[in-house]
């Protein structure tokens, strides 16, 4: 199938006389004829369902979804995108280990990496995504486990060599973690270029209609982690009486670890209500995503030739840092882009109060047009080194493109100008 067929079939068939939208299973619990049946799943969750901390009709419908579009063999959805992010480097990480990331990443994980996941032991090494491969390769570690980047990086919008630092990553027999959330399985598939593990934010252009938080993990299954350092994957679990996921479960174990070792702990699992709404925002995610693009392509056009923009960011444009890379990876730019007003600060939020389609807001990816400052906001918490390393400058602006007439986007966008003065 394709993707636009798989946004609506895949994940869920009914049979003779069942459901044609899949169903809200609205319960936590699940019954069995034997207190020996249940004491079986408690020894392996994955052989049937029992709770809905690990997994519930709806939901699992909507993970193999998730995971067909991506190309992966398995996928666990989690209560938002910072918790599929904070889980995916856990199932691998322990305290004393270290991962690598790139600047160019959403202000949230920053957080996440520089001072939460601190706390725990684990340290992040942030790298520039442009040095060469041999300071690239200096960053690792004995104990590093992991390289993390953003297909499409919140909100510098560059875009992640992903073939390249998976050759890197896989060189040092680490696992590469791809947030997809920008560009989501429509418009790239990470796996195809080397990624062993892709994490989304579903809240995001997933869901499209701002209704529900929600994330994902998705796993490869092309990852050797039997290669000598990850002994939780390989060595006996004793809180599973000594199963080894590597030896019981092949390709899937690390999603397996994840279900049934991280979310039985952490117990970040979405309710059935919410995966059956995020489905209904997949179902249409081909078609929204073409329109994002197009609409994103015009304004960006636009801003480009304006006399109030000092440069635009959107690899769409052939005059992008970033367009090579877009050509090689990307089906398209999503609906996000990032601008630099002129007169800094002051103008760029005068400009942002003065919209009247265009909502100011916390969010992104949305089916109608919003803005955002990252400086004051999302990367607010960063020091100036951080921002610059981040690729935020003080007048930047992230503009969410919605699926509007462009030419009311457009219109909206003049007259916030008009009132600047430059």
């Amino acid at each position: 199938m394709r993707d636009e067929t798989k946004c609506l079939h895949a994940g869920y068939t009914p049979g003779n006389a069942e459901p044609r939208v899949v169903p809200i299973v609205q319960s936590t619990t699940y019954v069995y004829d034997s207190t020996e049946e249940v004491a079986a799943v408690f020894d392996d969750p994955t052989k049937s369902l029992i709770y809905s901390r690990f997994g519930n009709p709806t939901v699992m419908a909507v993970e193999d979804k998730i995971a067909e579009l991506e190309g992966g063999i398995g996928a666990m959805c989690t209560t938002s995108g910072q918790a599929a992010t904070l889980l995916s480097l856990l199932n691998i990480c322990n305290s004393g280990d270290s991962f690598i990331s790139t600047t160019e990443i959403y202000g949230g994980s920053i957080n996440l990496f520089s001072y939460t996941l601190k706390r725990l032991g684990i340290e992040c090494i942030y790298i520039d995504k442009n040095a060469p491969d041999e300071e690239i390769d200096k960053a690792f570690r004995s104990n590093t486990k992991a390289v993390f980047g953003e297909t499409l990086a919140n909100p510098a919008l560059t875009v992640f060599d992903i073939e390249r630092f998976s050759k890197i990553a896989h060189r040092h027999q680490v696992p590469l973690i791809v947030d997809n959330t920008f560009a989501t399985p429509i418009l790239c598939k990470p796996f195809a270029f080397g990624a062993d593990i892709v994490v989304h934010s579903t809240s995001k252009y997933m869901d499209g209609h701002a209704v529900q938080i929600g994330g994902a993990i998705v796993d490869s299954g092309n990852f050797d982690w039997t290669c000598g350092k990850f002994s939780g994957l390989t060595e006996p679990d004793e809180s599973y009486h000594g199963i080894s996921y590597t030896d019981t479960y092949g390709k899937k174990a690390y999603i397996v670890k994840a279900r049934m070792q991280l979310m039985r702990d952490f117990g970040v699992y979405p309710a059935a209500h919410s995966a059956f709404l995020l489905n209904l925002g997949l179902e249409t995610l081909a078609v929204r995503m073409k329109q994002y693009c197009e609409n994103a392509m015009a304004v960006a056009r636009h801003l480009e030739r304006s006399p109030y923009v000092e440069c635009v960011n959107y690899p769409g444009l052939e005059s992008d840092k970033s367009y090579a890379l877009a050509k090689k990876y990307l089906k398209g730019c999503s609906g996000v882009i990032s601008f630099i007003i002129k007169g800094g600060k002051e103008n760029a939020m005068r400009f942002m109060n003065t919209l009247r389609l265009a909502s100011n807001e916390v969010h992104v990816a949305d089916i109608r047009t919003c803005v955002l400052h990252p400086a004051s906001e999302t990367h607010r918490q960063l020091n100036d080194e951080q921002l610059v390393a981040a690729g935020i400058d003080s007048g930047m602006v992230r503009l969410s493109v919605g699926l509007e007439n462009v030419e009311d986007i457009i219109s909206d966008l003049e007259q916030a100008f008009s009132g600047l003065q430059i």
